[in-house]
């Protein structure tokens, strides 16, 4: 029986016609476009998920970021200069109040100036028990030195208070007199860089939140402005009152009220500007009254003696205490949250 022969299957793909004609072009670009599609997707499904991957890690990599600088700032309160700069970046809360955030940053620069001090001026070994037990005050006099600040602006944006370059540049200029003569600004910046490691802006940063704080505290007590207001309608009598006297009718009045000597201080003298208002007065004379430029109240000031480079004074103090206060009653009302663990102390100085 003869074998029948199967034709083999042509398996080659059409040969491109030899020649394009109006017919036959469309036929002809497909062909060559049919032969590109098989290398251009399995390109397009590579980058396609590289893309996806390369997502998910930076994803992951955020994250875990996020989780270590979480766990060093609350958990650990790592107060490194590293760190510090990362909370200036990133504006993350140290403690809430009154529903107003505190930045961390703010906290840091406060704590940061103070163990600065520790260090490089009283030489304090902070990893020692004594060292450890000051870290701690100081941390938490950093932090209510914060809470009070970041309450002060609340208060300050709603009642429309600010304060001024100008008023900073007067605290500045007042801290240039030394008991040696009149400073420059570059050796007072570089002073306050070896003392407390701040940065001229970090200082004048620290200076306007002080004053904030300051002019909020004057603007809300009613109390202490009534009380100097009617110790100057005593004063305007003809027979002026010695301070002993106009604290006595103060009090009889229900006011609070202060009197106290300096003793014998420097004329450049870190006691809220009271130094300098004795200066401008003769021996036994009495000032007004005038606002301590570091906001305990107000104050009226006589001369008693005045020497080289010394002097002393008698004061009577009228004390601010409607800010301290509200801050108090927020805390007792569970409006002051803090976010990391800080031992509590009885020290009136924190909320300065």
């Amino acid at each position: 029986m003869k074998k029948l022969k199967l034709k083999k299957r042509n398996t080659q793909e059409p040969a491109v016609p030899s020649r394009i004609t109006n017919e036959t072009v469309a036929e002809h670009r497909e062909q060559i476009l049919a032969g590109g599609r098989r290398f251009k997707y399995p390109h397009q499904y590579a980058r396609h998920k590289l893309v996806f991957n390369a997502v998910i890690i930076i994803l992951v990599t955020v994250v875990l970021l996020g989780l270590i600088i979480w766990w060093q700032l609350y958990p650990a309160q790592n107060t490194s200069t590293f760190f510090y700069r990362v909370t200036r970046i990133l504006p993350v809360p140290v403690a809430t109040v009154d529903g107003a955030q505190v930045r961390y940053s703010d906290y840091l620069m406060r704590l940061g100036g103070s163990l600065h001090y520790l260090e490089q001026t009283e030489r304090v070994n902070l990893d020692s028990e004594d060292g450890q037990r000051q870290v701690e005050f100081y941390k938490r006099l950093a932090l209510d030195g914060a809470i009070a600040n970041t309450y002060a602006a609340k208060l300050a944006n709603e009642m429309d208070i600010s304060v001024s370059d100008e008023q900073v540049d007067k605290v500045v200029e007042t801290s240039l007199n030394t008991v040696s003569g009149k400073i420059s600004q570059d050796v007072y910046d570089d002073s306050t860089y070896s003392t407390f490691g701040y940065t001229a802006s970090e200082y004048r940063h620290i200076i306007r939140r002080s004053l904030l704080t300051q002019e909020v505290s004057y603007r809300i007590d009613e109390r202490a402005n009534k009380a100097r207001e009617l110790a100057e309608g005593m004063l305007v009598q003809k027979r002026k009152p010695s301070l002993t006297e106009l604290a006595q009718q103060l009090e009889k009045k229900g006011y609070k009220v202060q009197l106290g000597a300096s003793g014998l201080v420097p004329k450049t003298n870190f006691d809220g500007g009271l130094s300098q208002v004795a200066l401008k007065l003769k021996k036994g004379q009495t000032s007004e009254f005038v606002r301590s430029t570091d906001g305990k109240g107000y104050y009226m000031v006589q001369l008693v003696d005045l020497r080289d480079t010394q002097l002393s004074y008698n004061f009577l103090r009228i004390p601010l205490t409607k800010f301290d206060e509200q801050l108090k009653a927020l805390e007792k009302n569970d409006r002051i949250v803090e976010h990391i663990s800080v031992k509590k102390t009885t020290d009136e100085a924190t909320r300065q």
